[in-house]
């Protein structure tokens, strides 16, 4: 998104704003030894398995600007059963999936800027086919859950562009 701001770590203008940071592993993947991977698991763009007992599923945690059409945009991951995760499988290429009951599941992703998002409850909302299914957050006063349900300042996608972006004033 086209947006003039000013860092205010390192004083530089920008002329864009982005409006979504993804984690492109679950932390369960990090934490296997690099060397270890390909005999343990399996990550796609959208999935993920580890010895044949853990299951990711990636999505997004949309969260409202106020004042603004585009939200923000958290992309992660949530922890689901087997059994739901070979339905999510089979849906995956349906059209029409928007009808379908919510899947339970937890956060496996702990989010920059928040105290620990592991483990955080979540309903995954699927979308029509093409788009990654949306996790809402459980009634909780996590500030993430807090943000995805009142929305969020301009001024914090800032602070979250100024942290995740690691700028640092030049001396």
């Amino acid at each position: 998104m086209e947006l003039v701001w000013i860092c205010p770590c390192c004083g530089k203008q920008y002329n864009t704003l982005s409006f979504a940071y993804a984690l492109d592993e679950p932390d369960h993947w990090r934490a296997i030894p690099e060397a270890e991977r390909s005999e343990r698991g399996v990550i796609g763009t959208d999935s993920c398995v580890i010895d044949r007992q853990e299951f990711f599923i990636r999505g997004r945690v949309v969260i409202p600007v106020i004042g603004k059409k585009s939200p923000f945009i958290w992309g992660c991951w949530a922890s689901v059963s087997e059994q739901n995760f070979a339905r999510f499988g089979k849906l995956w290429d349906v059209k029409l999936r928007e009808h379908e009951p919510p899947i339970p599941g937890q956060l496996a992703s702990d989010i920059p800027l928040y105290p620990g998002t592991l483990s955080l409850n979540c309903n995954i909302v699927m979308k029509n086919a093409g788009k990654r299914p949306s996790f809402e957050l459980g009634l909780t006063d996590h500030p993430l859950a807090n943000e995805q349900r009142n929305g969020i300042t301009l001024d914090r996608v800032k602070e979250f562009a100024a942290v995740i972006l690691k700028h640092s004033r030049e001396k």
